[in-house]
């Protein structure tokens, strides 16, 4: 039985869980799970990974309802361009990355050190982009012409 605790239903306020329409539930919430060492809280229908202090909730694609009219639901098609993706943020990448490619995540490239942080990206078994960083504590470059505090 799934404890109530592990749901991502807020005492007080709002929380923000992730949405991923998914071409096969298993195979999505198995990834999630095994990867970031999740928490399988909810089989399907739909499904619901604990990870960390979020929660990643993944169901098939399906068309419009009385709540979102005209809106369609469809998993990521491979080539094309990619509007959102996942942010991670990890305390050490290096571990992170050599687990996860011991469990077979494929990442696009190793961990590249971007200045402000160390990161690489993978993707999940529909296409969905994840970026995976660990912050350097050095902060990025400033846009030519913005002073410290914002003004140009």
């Amino acid at each position: 039985m799934t404890n109530q605790s592990d749901l991502p239903f807020p005492e007080q306020g709002l929380l923000l869980t992730h949405f991923l329409t998914v071409r096969d539930v298993a195979r999505s919430r198995d990834f999630y799970a095994e990867i970031f060492g999740g928490r399988v809280v909810l089989e399907e229908n739909p499904a619901i990974v604990k990870v960390a202090n979020s929660w990643i909730i993944m169901n098939p694609g399906g068309g419009p309802t009385p709540d979102k009219p005209d809106i369609i639901l469809a998993p990521h098609k491979p080539g094309d361009p990619i509007s959102s993706f996942l942010n991670v943020r990890v305390a050490d990448i290096a571990a992170f990355y050599s687990d996860a490619k011991s469990k077979g995540a494929q990442f696009l490239t190793e961990p590249i050190d971007r200045k402000a942080e160390v990161r690489c990206y993978l993707r999940d078994p529909d296409g969905y982009l994840i970026e995976i960083g660990q912050a350097t504590g050095i902060y990025a470059d400033r846009p030519a012409g913005r002073a410290e505090n914002g003004e140009s």
